[in-house]
């Protein structure tokens, strides 16, 4: 299913930055040699972020993605040389605490280091103080240092990967403006410049803070907002007087106050993150020529702004006393590129084909991200997951000028705070709720962000049925954020009587016309040839059969499908290749959904339909179109919690009358409304898998314990040979389920898990099981036997859990089918 148009096809890069130059090298590598980069500005430093880069890489990142770029960023940084010159300088990295929190922060830091297989550890004051004798020991409680970080030199990096892919048969073409992208039938024909037309069948942008000047010649959308980024030098100072090295100390991050230092012979380059946010309109960015005529070094390089410095020069005195000698030389306010996520954008435009997009990467990550698309580009998929990246990643309310902006803002206020998992951006919200907000506002909703969508995580109206409960355990001050005894309750009902739960924010696809089942059977895992009424669970896989997603597939007339999705990028997927007897639409914001489970279900459900909803005449993975009082609604028998129970559709304008008339009808059977805390939690219990986290398109079925998902009888589907021989079957690894062994014991997801005192893997999701009282957790791991104990890594804490085998709750399925 791949879109290369050609054996040799032709390519050009818009951009000679850092990521345009490892992009033509790793492109030129792989075989596609006719490849050619322009540029606007002169090379090698065109004037792009990359001409003024300070070049900190810092491999550590709660992203496993950004980790996997950041290292292949070292690995081939280190290796390439210019005149004899390293293109990386491995000084290492030190990570400054000055707060409990934030040394909490490193060990947590250092967590996600040993799962992703980055060498660090936390150090005390004494440590941090021989690294980097010029601090005040008295201000440090301690620090992270990874000795493998480093210092690249992107100017030289981007040289030394240009003269290799010119070698290949690359050519890079200064001076040249892009003024238009060519296009017909829906794909790039070519590149217009202000000298001449370079015809290609795959252009790339990897035009840095330009991307949406060049996304908006191609009516391609890039949710990007450049900001300015204040960095200083100070003069020579005494202490390092006779410095013969660029840098002989790692990159020094104080963090809790916004700010980086790295040396520059005997002075030392400074980078503040704690002014306020200072975007830059990327249309308004000057040429080079023209930038230099207004005294600009380069279009990247805003005048600095002393007023916004003042504060961070105190604070940098007060860490580094030997500043005190001195003054700063020279400084400026650095442009580049922020997303409302913070993660690049990456991927080929489905509006239009052979247009892709590498745009908001940092030097850190440049050369992972290099590697990444050229594999994609050549080989239809990348050897690292890269969804939270994938430029269809946001919502169509994500993406209005004013979202990227706000976001991007707020992204750059956040560079060095300590943010916990479930923390939300505070605004622009609400943006996005569902029919039932006014209802669950009135129930005291704690509401958490997640698509744009106001989500419930629990309801204080549920307070009193804490005290029924009796002790809970203590949770540490980081797993009681956003985490309220309640959620305990509202499991307990959902287990006991029954819950209401709002599903609207779950994607749901319509699929219809005459191939419509055709289309499904060939890009779905499992056999959808079933009559109308069955719902099915299947798997959306990649040609190397990597998941791209889990759906469930509800068959409501011979062509007519009902899909509930994860991603835009399952709309996405099925719209690229679609035939044209088949219709795809979204209609999630047209609708809403409620999910009504526990042991009462029926006896809520039945009195308020004619409809027989006994599981002789509405059995599990059935599907119904009916009424519910008044209410038209589809309603399926699935349950994501373990429990009976329904998913019931209906329009959004007729939501708010569903869930009153659920609510009316359940008070005599104790209904409460339950948020997405207890429905994770009962989910774990279950064994139920999330897309995103708990596995991707780096694991096949068969690892993700997903097996049964996958028909390899039926008629060939995309991933299907993939998964043949005995190889597929017998994986290596698995997600495993863990049951931590102290009740009292919680974490969160992305520990490290360590197997006979090794790091063996890591944790995927996490949450307390009340029905079993003990935490669960997903981790991949070596393939191990039920009953094995390991160690999961918690802030630095060995927490033992023991290997289980799954389903945790009602393994014989008696309480869903009942």
């Amino acid at each position: 299913m791949s879109s290369t148009p050609a054996l040799r096809p032709r390519v050009v890069v818009i951009g000679a930055g850092i990521v345009g130059c490892s992009l033509a090298d790793e492109l030129t590598a792989r075989g596609w040699t006719d490849v050619t980069v322009l540029e606007q500005g002169p090379l090698p430093a065109p004037g792009g972020s990359t001409s003024h880069a300070p070049g900190l890489v810092f491999q550590t990142s709660p992203s496993r993605t950004l980790a996997a770029f950041a290292r292949y960023t070292v690995e081939k940084f280190s290796s390439l040389q210019v005149d004899g010159v390293s293109c990386f300088d491995q000084v290492g990295g030190l990570e400054l605490a000055t707060t409990p929190e934030r040394l909490a922060e490193l060990h947590r830091r250092a967590g996600y280091a040993t799962a992703w297989g980055i060498r660090g550890e936390v150090v005390g004051a004494d440590r941090c103080k021989e690294l980097w004798p010029l601090i005040d020991r008295s201000v440090v409680l301690g620090g992270f240092h990874t000795p493998d970080d480093g210092l690249a030199r992107a100017v030289l990096a981007a040289r030394a990967q240009l003269d290799r892919a010119t070698g290949r048969g690359a050519r890079f073409l200064d001076r040249h403006t892009v003024t238009g992208i060519e296009q017909a039938e829906g794909r790039v024909t070519g590149v217009v410049t202000d000298r001449g037309t370079f015809p290609a069948d795959h252009v790339v942008s990897a035009a840095g803070f330009w991307g949406p000047v060049i996304g908006r010649m191609a009516g391609v959308d890039v949710p990007l907002q450049p900001l300015a980024h204040q960095y200083a030098r100070t003069r020579p100072l005494p202490d390092l007087a006779g410095a013969e090295a660029e840098a002989s100390k790692p990159i020094l991050r104080f963090q809790d106050r916004d700010l980086y230092f790295r040396e520059h012979h005997d002075r030392i380059g400074i980078g503040s993150y704690a002014h306020r946010p200072l975007p830059v309109d990327p249309f308004a960015v000057l040429p080079y020529d023209a930038a230099r005529a207004r005294g600009m070094e380069m279009p990247s390089s805003y005048p600095f702004t002393e007023e916004d410095w003042a504060p961070s020069w105190e604070d940098s005195r007060r860490l580094l006393p030997a500043l005190r000698a001195t003054k700063i030389e020279e400084g400026f306010n650095g442009v580049f590129s922020f997303t409302p996520d913070g993660m690049p954008v990456l991927g080929e435009s489905r509006q239009l084909r052979g247009f892709w997009l590498a745009e908001a990467v940092w030097v850190t990550h440049a050369a992972g991200v290099a590697k990444a698309v050229a594999e994609w580009m050549v080989d239809g998929r990348a050897s690292v997951d890269l969804h939270e990246c994938d430029l269809t990643r946001f919502e169509d309310a994500q993406r209005s000028p004013a979202y990227v902006r706000e976001r991007g803002s707020q992204q750059f206020v956040e560079v060095y705070d300590v943010l916990h998992p479930l923390q939300p951006m505070e605004h622009p919200r609400p943006l996005r709720v569902s029919p039932f907000h006014a209802r669950q506002e009135r129930l005291g909703a704690y509401f958490l962000e997640g698509g744009g969508w106001e989500r419930p995580h629990w309801y204080e109206a549920n307070a009193p049925l804490v005290d029924a409960l009796g002790p809970l355990p203590e949770r540490d001050a980081w797993s009681a954020r956003h985490w309220s005894p309640v959620v305990a309750a509202e499991a307990r009902a959902t287990r006991e009587r029954v819950a209401l739960y709002d599903m609207t924010p779950l994607r749901r696809l319509e699929v219809t016309g005459a191939g419509a089942l055709s289309f499904l059977q060939r890009m779905t895992s499992n056999n959808l040839r079933k009559k109308p009424g069955a719902v099915t669970y299947t798997l959306l896989l990649d040609e190397s059969g990597g998941v791209r997603s889990d759906l469930t597939v509800a068959r409501l007339a011979p062509d007519r499908f009902q899909v509930g999705a994860n991603s835009p990028a399952d709309l996405d997927r099925f719209l690229r290749y679609a035939p044209r007897d088949v219709h795809i639409r979204d209609i999630t914001s047209g609708t809403c959904c409620i999910g009504v489970w526990g042991p009462l279900a029926r006896d809520l459900v039945q009195p308020l339909t004619r409809d027989d909803f006994s599981h002789e005449g509405f059995g599990y993975f059935r599907a119904k179109e009916t009424y519910i009082g008044h209410v038209p609604v589809t309603a399926m028998r699935l349950s994501y919690v373990g429990e009976l129970g329904w998913e019931l559709y209906t329009t959004a304008d007729l939501g708010l009358r569903l869930w009153d008339t659920l609510w009316e009808a359940g008070r005599a059977h104790g209904v409460i409304a339950a948020g997405r805390s207890a429905f994770n939690s009962l989910r774990l219990e279950k064994g139920y898998r999330a897309w995103g986290t708990d596995m991707t398109e780096e694991h096949d079925p068969y690892e993700a314990g997903l097996g049964f998902a996958v028909r390899m009888d039926k008629e060939g589907f995309v991933g299907q040979e993939a998964l043949r021989g005995p190889a597929a079957r017998t994986p290596a690894r698995r997600l495993t389920a863990l049951l931590l062994d102290d009740p009292a014991a919680v974490v969160l997801g992305k520990e490290p898990v360590h197997v006979d005192g090794a790091p063996a893997g890591y944790v995927t999701s996490a949450a307390y099981g009340y029905t079993l009282g003990r935490c669960v957790a997903h981790a991949w791991l070596p393939v191990l036997p039920a009953g094995t104990g390991v160690h999961v890594d918690y802030f630095g804490e060995k927490i033992p859990a023991t290997v289980c085998d799954e389903p945790l709750f009602d393994p014989e399925m008696n309480r869903i089918r009942r």
